[in-house]
């Protein structure tokens, strides 16, 4: 691969509903036209960076800097996230007649979770836009991750999360030194919390794509599966999709790398998966036909409390990738993804979160079904590791 390239953001966030721009100097959220989540822009230029270039950089998401929102270095808040190994998973392949099986081992990140890509991505643009404090509805992880890099940034943090939620999330904010609001009710209702807390608008609101640059944190994931598996992609990538912005993000670094040259012109794309828990399915139902659109959708918990949110704002762009990958949405039990936590760690040695264990139990359901076939190239995501959760998986990763 020998194309050059090199890019910046020049003023453009847009709609992702009707292509309207917005400055992105100044704090954003949705889009004002149509409340919808807004994208990041690049003008893209033949230039300065070969891939090959990649190799000698640190191995953190800001390696793709010239892929990445202008933020200049002395703001950039991190703690070392991204470039998160991809694992060969032989064990769980031979027994289940797949030949190629690999996972993303997302846990690894600061903060233990893939969360962290988001969120150091989103609090380096608020320190950039001179925000004092930052607040967020959560399930667990993000908040945890907003709490810690707000900690390393010199800013005010607020937690608002289900009272449900395992301790250990809420012990880590506390940590590090977040105000943390426990709120009985799911995602949508710690939510609705913040829309009161903030009403003033003191505090800038980080919530999944109300402001632009979580994606941007979260599409790195891409860069790092095209680069990691030397430029060639696998045939389906299964996701654990609650707000979706992981999905989303990984298809527009796919699109991003297509355009700049990165990928072969002959590659085909993956076919993307997004897996749901069936107490909170949003996703699937609206996928399936059973509803419009998901905005009266009401769900329950789960054990995987990333998966519990009944209405995300991204379901548009959610649905728009799975049509134009070719991919699907499924469901699994609870129980389900408790076997997919244990067959990962006793055969493999990960412990992964629940949402990782889901995506296990939807891989195999999907290969029973015919819609993979034993000889395509299949990555899994795990999104982040099973310590925070022992809360929800105590005693039943046992026979």
């Amino acid at each position: 691969m020998n194309v050059a390239i090199t890019s910046s953001l020049l003023g453009d966030l847009h709609c992702s509903q009707c292509g309207k721009t917005y400055d992105p100097f100044s704090r954003q959220t949705v889009s004002r036209c149509c409340q919808a989540p807004l994208l990041c822009d690049y003008v893209l230029d033949v230039g300065s960076v070969l891939p090959g270039d990649l190799a000698s950089r640190p191995k953190s998401l800001w390696r793709y800097e010239e892929l990445l929102p202008g933020i200049q270095p002395e703001n950039r808040v991190s703690l070392g996230e991204g470039f998160t190994p991809i694992l060969t998973l032989n064990r769980l392949a031979s027994q289940n007649n797949l030949q190629h099986l690999l996972l993303k081992d997302e846990g690894l990140n600061p903060t233990g979770s893939f969360k962290a890509r988001g969120l150091s991505m989103a609090i380096s643009k608020a320190k950039e836009n001179g925000e004092q404090a930052c607040i967020i509805p959560t399930a667990g992880n993000a908040g945890v991750a907003m709490a810690a890099y707000c900690a390393r940034a010199g800013m005010e943090a607020v937690v608002v999360m289900p009272r449900h939620t395992p301790d250990a999330f809420k012990e880590a904010c506390r940590a590090y030194n977040a105000r943390l609001i426990e709120v009985d009710g799911l995602i949508n209702d710690c939510a609705a919390n913040v829309q009161e807390i903030n009403q003033s608008g003191a505090y800038f609101d980080v919530s999944t794509l109300k402001e632009p640059y979580r994606l941007e944190g979260k599409k790195t994931m891409g860069f790092e599966i095209a680069e990691q598996l030397a430029w060639q992609l696998p045939d389906v990538i299964v996701y654990p999709t609650g707000g979706g912005t992981g999905l989303i993000g990984i298809w527009k670094a796919f699109d991003e790398m297509q355009s700049l040259g990165w990928l072969p012109q002959e590659v085909t794309l993956p076919r993307m998966v997004a897996v749901q828990a069936e107490s909170c399915c949003p996703i699937v139902t609206t996928w399936q036909g059973k509803q419009l659109n998901s905005k009266q959708y009401v769900g329950r918990p789960t054990l995987a409390n990333g998966l519990a949110v009944p209405r995300p704002i991204g379901e548009p762009l959610i649905l728009s990738v799975l049509l134009e990958s070719g991919g699907t949405a499924i469901a699994v039990s609870d129980e389900e993804m408790v076997k997919g936590v244990r067959e990962l760690a006793r055969y493999e040695g990960i412990f992964g979160a629940p949402e990782g264990g889901a995506v296990w139990a939807a891989t195999k359901k999907l290969l029973e079904q015919g819609w993979i076939q034993p000889n395509e190239r299949v990555l899994l995501l795990n999104t982040g590791s099973g310590q925070s959760y022992l809360d929800n998986l105590k005693g039943k990763l046992t026979d």
